[in-house]
């Protein structure tokens, strides 16, 4: 049976551009698609692109690609037009773009037995069109952040303005001079809420609502010098023996994880990190700020000024009366009382913990993910390298269950992902370039 082409990516993002560059770089192979449902690639550094979005918690040169240095990163954790620039850059430079199709999304993906192939039916959201696309390969680079959690609050449809998540947020709206509520208190929060409290375009106030602290960590962010790009650039080894200190510093954190030998560590850092925010917040937020909950429990925050604008007049953080109801013009709380907004932001996170939930994936007889993994796996979402499932034959997971380390760079472990993905489909792209009749299959058992 005739293949549309090799290999079907689905993502234009981190990973699914990576995975592209990678089969052209190491194999010369350019028969693949990139299914990609925004305009642009990016994934996550595209679609999210609130007031604040920056490189949170790794450093930059140690976030890109081993492949894709960047000598002129201009400080240590760039913003995100920065990074969405690195990303462009990439994709210039192996010529990926002509490989995408934009605004399209993959509804389904069928493997095939008698064939050995997927059938992967395609909807370009533009023009609601539908077809199929057969490849001998699939690869999921969906990412782990690209279904927000939408509001679940009761009354949410009689509000009158705008409710919208950060990774959807409304460009059209101007918040200067607004009253808005921000839900949630993680990492996009701690981002937004700084940058659209400060300055002349501020808001007249944003009402944070928090249910559960964060350690929020201290993070300096300074801007590299002529001197230090220069130094990337120019000397030798400068670039890669920066990016191996940092990589040390982050493995070096891991050594907090383990749930015995690391509790001192913990302990260490519970304190040091307890200070800071005592030391940089309103004193009247400090019992709920400093978390009850052991540390490395929850992904931790750091800081972008986050504590600091909370002694701002404009700032108000509630924790203690949550949100009970959205009513036509703001939120009721369980006190009863009536918080006016103009705009509702949603900070309350992403469906991470059932990946690809999105696209219906059905590997051997017809058996979809999430069947596979209440079989085997108690629901809960598992795989061979957070990259291969058993009877899902030639399908493979970029950012698959269980790669998120919590403490090192998603880049890395997605490479080493790549770098897994491209020895295992080896023989089978030869046998492509052969033209050969009978192709390999790679399953896992």
């Amino acid at each position: 049976m005739d293949l549309d082409t090799d290999v079907i990516v689905i993502g234009a993002g981190m990973s699914g551009l990576g995975f592209a560059v990678q089969l052209v770089r190491q194999y010369g192979h350019r028969n693949f698609e990139i299914i990609e449902k925004a305009s642009h690639i990016g994934g996550t550094w595209w679609a999210n692109s609130y007031p604040g979005l920056i490189c949170l918690q790794i450093e930059a040169h140690f976030y890109s690609y081993s492949f894709c240095l960047n000598p002129d990163w201009s400080r240590k954790y760039p913003l995100q037009p920065e990074i969405l620039a690195y990303y462009d850059n990439v994709a210039d430079r192996y010529d990926i773009k002509k490989h995408v199709r934009f605004r399209c999304i993959v509804t389904s993906a069928k493997w095939e037995e008698p064939s050995g192939t997927w059938l992967v039916s395609v909807k370009n959201l533009d023009t609601s069109e539908t077809y199929d696309r057969r490849c001998k390969i699939l690869v999921s680079a969906v990412g782990i952040l690209s279904e927000p959690n939408e509001c679940d609050i009761f009354g949410a449809s009689s509000f009158q303005g705008p409710i919208f998540h950060t990774a959807e947020w409304d460009h059209s709206f101007d918040w200067k001079g607004k009253e808005i509520v921000v839900i949630g208190n993680g990492c996009s929060a701690t981002q937004a809420v700084p940058a659209i409290s400060d300055g002349d375009g501020a808001v007249k106030k944003v009402v944070q609502f928090a249910r559960q602290a964060q350690w929020v960590i201290e993070r300096p962010n300074p801007e590299y010098s002529r001197l230090f790009r220069w130094a990337m650039r120019w000397v030798p080894f400068a670039m890669r023996g920066y990016r191996a200190m940092q990589n040390f510093y982050t493995e070096q954190d891991f050594l907090s994880f383990p749930t015995e030998s690391g509790a001192p560590i913990r302990e260490m850092q519970a304190r040091d990190i307890g200070d800071y925010i005592r030391r940089s917040s309103p004193a009247k937020y400090h019992d709920f700020l400093v978390p009850k909950t052991e540390l490395g429990c929850k992904r931790r925050v750091m800081d972008t000024e986050y504590l600091e604008c909370l002694h701002r007049e404009n700032v108000e953080l509630v924790y203690q009366d949550p949100i009970e109801e959205v009513v036509k013009d703001g939120v009721r709380t369980r006190s009863g009382r009536v918080v006016h907004a103009d705009a509702i932001i949603l900070a309350n996170g992403f469906q991470i913990f059932r990946p690809l939930s999105s696209v219906s994936v059905l590997g051997e007889g017809g058996v979809s993910i999430a069947d596979h993994w209440d079989k085997f796996s108690e629901g809960l979402p598992s795989a061979y390298f957070g990259t291969c499932l058993s009877g899902f034959p030639n399908f493979f997971i970029m950012m698959g269950p269980n790669t998120a380390s919590g403490h090192g760079s998603v880049s890395y472990i997605t490479e080493c992902q790549i770098g897994f993905t491209l020895r295992v489909i080896k023989p089978i792209l030869a046998a492509l370039k052969a033209g050969r009749s009978s192709l390999p299959v790679f399953k896992t058992g």
